[in-house]
């Protein structure tokens, strides 16, 4: 499957990084949806079964824990890779994220390359 075909969703609220996250993908060749609150984010994630998650941590609503919490209690998505991108980046943070289910934890701010090799190795690409 070409990158074209994956879709990634990137749930972000500041709408700086979202827009700069996005077009790092679509650069890279993939389709990307985006959620700016954590409720909306877990809808669209269910209907679309993206190849990969782009998560803050620090959202609006819920937790970007709790997104990733819920992705790997459904049978349906337990499977997609998570990358967090958040600035929290205490060692207690990324730990406490890597343990929650997320496959890479990147600190902000975080390059295009870094995104761009994040997301590859999640994807096993």
């Amino acid at each position: 499957m070409t990158a074209a075909q994956k879709t990634i969703v990137i749930v972000e609220d500041e709408q700086d990084a979202a827009d700069m996250f996005a077009e790092m993908m679509r650069v890279s060749g993939y389709r990307v949806l985006k959620a700016s609150v954590s409720q909306t984010a877990m809808k669209m994630i269910a209907r679309e079964k993206p190849a990969a998650v782009i998560l803050d941590i620090m959202m609006p609503d819920i937790s970007g824990l709790e997104v990733l919490h819920f992705m790997r209690r459904e049978p349906k998505l337990e499977k997609i890779p998570v990358i967090v991108v958040s600035a929290k980046s205490m060692p207690t943070d990324i730990k406490t994220g890597l343990d929650a289910g997320a496959s890479v934890y990147l600190t902000k701010p975080v390059s295009y390359l870094d995104l761009k090799a994040a997301v590859e190795k999640a994807l096993g690409a």
